[in-house]
């Protein structure tokens, strides 16, 4: 071997170190891209898409969904229980046997379906009446130039925030002279005028949704011929059918759930409410249970359970209708404008 040659031995030694040290380096690349991937994969690329920002929110909403659907959970379930599961301290959720019993009995205290029957034609009637005032008064307020509009809305937001409790002995005194009480035609009237059961909201509502639509519609009818009414009834209103959703749904279940008007005002008429009749069967029970009457000491305990299927046989109803139009409700809630 000469002098400026290196051994065999030390040439593979080099090649093997140079191999070891490219072999660790893909190692360490394909470590440090797995680690990027992980980091993408629970992190996200803007922290709001990844794995760890998605489970905490499915764990805020299931939370949330928990604490709205335990009142319900609490109501089905106390209401298919019998005196004996309510007193006993190891029964919480799970009845030991299912008292349909309870429904019946509330089905009778409430005068169910005659309650529910003219509850549901006054609060479709009422709502319907208040949707179209709204509309015609939102539109109003929105595209159409009149003198002294800004203190026509201003009095309508007066209406919105003066508690209505304020207004009801005029409107007693009114309706006596009348000779509306006991009739259904206070709850109805009012939402002629674009008044009634948070009749301002509505009209703000519309009001917003109307600004929304381009000028150019009214524009292109004002060229056809068309005037303000039929612009409105052909136009405008075909295309506000999301807010119109909201509104009737707002008013619908606002009118059911209602108690203080109809107790205001239909105090010994023919018409009688859900939201009343619960009022009365809770009367009965509580005199039921003071005197110790038809079911002696076991009467007491079970107040609570007919109690609850009362309530949810009228919380039933609005149950239905928003699940069949959820889908629509929540269209027309980004629509109209109510939520940005």
């Amino acid at each position: 071997m000469s002098d400026g040659q290196i051994p065999t031995s030390e040439k593979s030694k080099v090649g093997h170190s140079s191999l070891k040290r490219l072999d660790d380096w893909r190692i360490r690349l394909r470590t440090s891209e797995g680690m990027q991937k992980s980091r993408m994969l629970i992190f996200g690329r803007h922290f709001n898409d990844g794995w760890l920002f998605k489970l905490a929110i499915y764990i805020i909403l299931s939370a949330a969904a928990l604490l709205y659907l335990n009142p319900v959970v609490y109501m089905l379930t106390t209401s298919l229980k019998h005196g004996t599961d309510l007193v006993n301290p190891m029964i919480q959720w799970i009845p030991s046997k299912l008292e349909w019993s309870n429904y019946a009995s509330a089905i009778i205290g409430l005068h169910y379906w005659k309650s529910l029957i003219q509850t549901g034609w006054i609060s479709i009637a009422a709502s319907l009446l208040q949707m179209g005032s709204c509309a015609i008064a939102g539109y109003g307020f929105a595209r159409m130039r009149i003198p002294g509009k800004s203190v026509f809305f201003f009095i309508v937001l007066l209406t919105f925030l003066i508690p209505p409790q304020t207004l009801s002995i005029p409107l007693y005194v009114l309706y006596s002279k009348l000779g509306w009480l006991n009739t259904p035609l206070p709850l109805l009237v009012p939402g002629l005028f674009a008044q009634g059961l948070k009749g301002a909201i509505f009209i703000i509502i519309f009001r917003q949704f109307f600004a929304t639509l381009p000028k150019e519609l009214e524009e292109s009818a004002r060229m056809d011929g068309a005037g303000p009414l039929k612009t409105f009834w052909r136009i405008m209103l075909p295309l506000a059918r999301p807010a119109l959703l909201i509104v009737f749904l707002f008013s619908f279940v606002w009118h059911w759930n209602d108690y203080y008007e109809p107790a205001l005002y239909l105090k010994n008429g023919d018409f009688t409410l859900l939201a009343q009749s619960m009022q009365f069967l809770q009367g009965n029970l509580n005199s039921a249970a003071a005197t110790g009457s038809s079911m002696g000491g076991s009467y007491f305990s079970l107040n609570e359970s007919i109690t609850m299927a009362a309530a949810f046989l009228i919380i039933a109803p609005p149950l239905i209708v928003y699940m069949f139009a959820q889908r629509y409700f929540v269209e027309g809630i980004e629509r109209t404008g109510i939520v940005e």
